[in-house]
């Protein structure tokens, strides 16, 4: 590949850096500035790019001949070849059948015809010699449709071109015939848009060698008539005669820079044209590019390594096969898993705590006074049932007499019934702690992730000793339950007693709701079962009090939507939906009349199992008690016959039994939702404590050999081998961040110019011409006049800058590095 020498010493540069990123497995952010060249028709657009890289690949002829954008991805390869993104795979080693390819595959999209598409073609072109860029090779701008171009091709074309310039990494080459009137470039005016400050944008005037004799564009190239904040640069291009004649580019590059020297107008600005300064120009904005990205790089690396050095130094002395580290690191593990349990449980703080859910000792808590207390709710009685069981058990024991006085066998057989029903939701409690405690297990021990065997045993033994305490805590739990069933203390203080059970006959059963009224809970639900229209799909913010719900628009309380006394509501679960992905229960009314309006029930939504329960449990407190599941297969008929006919005496009877069931239960319920928490406490969640403090360590050392049961696993080998080699590569990224700061220059960006002109688009001042004007426009004619503007400067800062002279001979140079030009001084890295 020919000679883009300012990109070829770039390379190592890049590549340093690459290879230092790469071993590190981080991404490169290195992303370096598209190039795209924007012009007219014809204008050598595409010749600019084939110098730049450095091959004769892309199509030629007159008219429109780039009819696609072309995206050319340069990158840095070992092999020269190229590959197009609509063949994967197959690799052109002959630049001139990639040629053909760009052609055929243009004609395949838009035809023959001179037709256009907005549909990119992908070519990537491997070489050594070549950084990783894009170029970007767009159709000229035309305003007169030909063959099949559409009539409004000149703005799509335009959009086509915004579209890749608007980026903030593209860099614009604004390309523009030296024999056409500047001041109505296209090239400039799509640049201006694009690029308002003229950052980005840098002036390109091709077919110096075509303007007519006598005329030259010395102003335009001294940036002094339409100035750009970046300038301007002159090239010469291969003609199509020299194409045809397969004139090669480095001869090419020697002719164009033969022809500026020996151009009388040209010569003292020789070393500041042609297609080798444009490169440097380039190469220039890729290393300021570079350097303006190191100082976030090299922020980034120094927070890794800050964040890596603390690991990294257990690791640094770390040998697998020392069996005092191993002993040491078990120590320690051990030491974090009491830890680390004891703070869950305990709830007494960490760095790591949960912010998004209940766990540990959170959740025991809410299963202890929220689902318990539900579960023991929902086992209650149904009042309908209890009368027809208390009926039928005085008649059993009157059996053929005559009952005169009502029978306590018929309250103890009764008050049995009801406290053998709390074993299920007892032992129910003791399944959920179990489940929790394992969980809790089972993510304290994730920390020992390193050591697998280790986990799996610590895992294992802690979970058995947990099994072993929950056939302990259901035995207790059930001696609990026979103690209940065991002896019947009426001469309890909270007792009723016979002699009051009649007179509380008709409160009792409201007993439950006298909490004033008080504020149980607010929250947000949903009412699923309100349609779209009626504000059934939003949330609204409730308010449960021990007597009411109602609902407002938001937490404001300012906007109330409804009020619901809760009298004689019940609640139950509603069957979650197909697509639904709320938890919904619902109250409703048992006699079947309208809840709400017109509905029977309101059904709730709520985003979690868990709110859901802990709503659940609030509407407990407010007396609403769930729908119970009851046997009715034979008795509903008979009961419904024994309800309606009752003779008086049998149904005062019922009434005082029930009473007495009642006052006794709620006595029973409330040492059982009291005392199964405390034997859960103290058989399992403490001793489980006191076990992992005390006994794990002895069972561990009794398993076996404590070396295999340290073995690291494969994954945390290669995770340390991975740290150490991160951490020594993020420093030799930070060690080759500050070569390469030393290793290259930086250049300032030039100041604004009084570019206006290219918002106005009107036509520019020809200096020194008073005839007609020629075709090169607003190019000189002549020799200028004198002017005592510092000239641009020269590549490299060494060579002194001649002045601008009053006519076309040498003048004295300026001081040495002079930098007053329009141009950018362009610096090689060195």
């Amino acid at each position: 590949m020919s000679g883009n020498m300012g990109m070829e010493q770039l390379i190592p540069i890049v590549n340093k850096l690459q290879d230092a990123f790469t071993q590190l497995g981080v991404h490169m952010q290195l992303d370096l500035p598209q190039i795209a060249v924007v012009g007219g028709q014809s204008a050598g657009k595409s010749s600019v790019l084939e110098n730049f890289v450095g091959r004769d690949f892309l199509p030629r002829g007159s008219g429109i001949v780039t009819r696609r954008p072309l995206i050319l991805q340069l990158i840095h390869h070992p092999h020269e070849y190229g590959e197009f993104l609509h063949k994967k795979g197959e690799k052109f080693t002959n630049f001139d059948e990639i040629r053909k390819e760009i052609e055929n595959d243009t004609d395949r999209i838009t035809g023959n015809n001179k037709g256009i598409s907005n549909l990119p073609i992908n070519l990537r072109v491997y070489s050594p010699n070549v950084l990783n860029l894009t170029l970007i090779d767009l159709p000229g701008l035309t305003k007169v449709p030909i063959g099949d171009q559409p009539a409004d091709i000149e703005q799509q074309i335009r959009q086509m071109i915004m579209t890749y310039i608007l980026k903030d990494s593209c860099l614009i080459l604004a390309v523009s015939p030296a024999n056409s009137d500047l001041a109505n470039s296209d090239a400039l005016k799509l640049s201006k848009d694009a690029d308002p400050d003229g950052i980005r944008t840098i002036g390109v005037i091709t077919k110096l060698d075509l303007m007519d004799d006598g005329t030259d564009a010395r102003d335009v190239l001294e940036n002094k008539l339409l100035p750009l904040r970046r300038g301007y640069v002159g090239v010469v291009n291969r003609s199509q005669k020299d194409i045809e004649g397969k004139k090669d580019i480095k001869a090419a590059m020697a002719a164009e820079r033969k022809f500026f020297l020996g151009h009388p107008a040209y010569r003292h600005v020789a070393d500041r044209m042609g297609t080798p300064y444009l490169q440097r120009v380039l190469n220039q904005q890729l290393t300021n590019h570079i350097r303006e990205t190191l100082p976030g790089l090299r922020d980034k690396l120094q927070k890794q390594l800050l964040a890596m050095e603390k690991e990294v130094e257990q690791y640094k002395h770390f040998r697998p096969d020392d069996p005092a580290i191993k002993t040491k690191a078990m120590l320690q593990m051990i030491q974090q898993l009491q830890n680390d349990f004891e703070r869950a449980i305990e709830g007494s703080g960490s760095a790591a705590i949960n912010t998004n859910e209940l766990s540990g000792g959170a959740r025991i808590n809410r299963l202890f006074h929220e689902r318990f207390p539900y579960e023991i709710v929902r086992m209650e009685f149904d009042e309908k049932e209890l009368r027809r069981e208390i009926a039928f058990a005085i008649r059993n024991i009157h059996g053929i007499r005559v009952g005169l006085f009502t029978p306590d066998m018929a309250f103890d057989a009764i008050v049995k019934t009801q406290i053998s029903r709390l074993k299920e939701p007892s032992l129910k409690c003791v399944d959920l702690v179990v489940q929790e405690l394992t969980n809790v297990v089972r993510n304290c021990a994730n920390r020992m992730s390193r050591y697998p065997r280790l986990q799996e045993e610590t895992e294992r033994i802690i979970t058995q000793h947990i099994r072993e305490r929950e056939q302990l805590c259901k035995e207790h739990i059930l001696l609990l339950n026979d103690c209940e069933l065991a002896y019947m203390n009426t001469n309890h203080e909270d007792f009723i007693g016979f002699a009051n059970a009649q007179q509380s006959s008709e409160t009792s059963s409201k007993s439950g709701r006298k909490l004033g009224n008080q504020v149980i809970r607010k929250g947000y639900m949903s009412i699923s079962n309100l349609g779209f229209m009626k504000g059934g799909s939003r949330d609204y913010w409730f308010v449960l009090t021990s007597e009411s719900l109602s609902w407002y628009k938001d937490e404001d309380e300012r906007d109330k939507k409804y009020m619901l006394m809760l009298d004689g509501l019940k609640l139950k679960d509603i069957e979650q939906g197909f697509m639904s992905r709320r938890h919904v229960f619902a109250l409703y009314n048992p006699d079947q009349r309208n809840v709400y309006k017109d509905y029977k029930e309101l059904q709730l939504g709520v985003e979690t199992q868990d709110d859901m329960d802990s709503w659940k449990a609030s509407f407990l407190r407010a007396g609403v008690y769930p729908e119970k599941v009851s046997d009715t297969s034979n008795g509903e008929e008979s009961g419904s016959e024994m309800s309606t006919s009752m003779d008086p005496q049998l149904e005062r009877q019922v009434e005082t039994i029930r009473n007495l069931v009642d006052s006794y239960m709620k006595i029973v319920t409330k040492t059982t939702r009291d005392l199964v928490p405390k034997a859960l406490m103290h058989l399992m969640i403490n001793n489980s404590k006191e076990f992992i403090m005390g006994e794990l360590l002895a069972h561990l050392y009794a398993c076996g050999d404590q070396n295999a049961m340290m073995e690291e696993s494969p994954e945390e080998a290669r995770k340390r081998e991975e740290m150490l080699r991160m951490y020594h590569a993020c420093k030799e990224a930070l060690r080759v961040i500050g070569d390469v700061s030393m290793a290259t220059v930086s250049t300032p960006m030039p100041p604004p110019v009084k570019d206006d002109w290219l918002a106005t688009g009107q036509e520019s001042p020809r200096i020194g011409q008073t005839g007609p004007p020629s075709p090169g426009g607003n190019m000189r004619r002549g020799p200028p006049p004198a002017v005592s503007r510092a000239p641009p400067p020269v590549p490299g800062g060494s060579r002194p800058a001649p002045a601008i002279p009053s006519r076309p001979t040498p003048a004295p140079p300026a001081r040495q590095g002079g930098n007053a030009g329009g141009l950018p001084p362009p610096l090689i890295p060195s």
